[in-house]
């Protein structure tokens, strides 16, 4: 039974319409959705930008000693996300332990990851 159950959950949200949720189920899932859709934008962007600063660090002779290019960005992004996932839990502790907290920590990391994928882009074109 417990199966049979599984699979109606599995359905449900695989043809969740996004477009207009109706239920706080589907509202979860959709802002699940979109959030995956931001991280996957932000990972490549992330790719590209990281490469940009990999580039710039080969091009580049500083003898000062200190980090390079990409080893900044490196330890930004890694601060940056503890930042986005601790930030976006507290959003969430407004609806704590309720079917609304999902939503919100969601939106909220859909918002941060767009915000930082233009962040990486603008870094990734300046001019060199």
């Amino acid at each position: 039974m417990s199966i049979a159950y599984s699979l109606l959950f599995l359905l449900a949200h695989h043809s969740t319409d996004c477009s207009e949720p109706l239920t706080q189920q589907a509202m979860n899932h959709c802002a699940g959705v979109e959030f995956e859709e931001a991280d996957k934008a932000l990972n490549e962007q992330w790719r590209k930008t990281a490469a940009e600063m990999r580039r710039l660090d080969a091009a580049t002779d500083y003898d000062d000693g200190r980090p390079g290019y990409f080893e900044n960005l490196l330890a930004a992004q890694r601060a940056w996300l503890t930042f986005r996932d601790r930030h976006c839990a507290s959003e969430g502790y407004f609806a704590r332990g309720g079917s609304l907290e999902p939503l919100l920590v969601a939106t909220c990391k859909t918002e941060l990851t767009r915000d930082r994928t233009e962040q990486l882009k603008e870094l990734a074109d300046r001019p060199n």
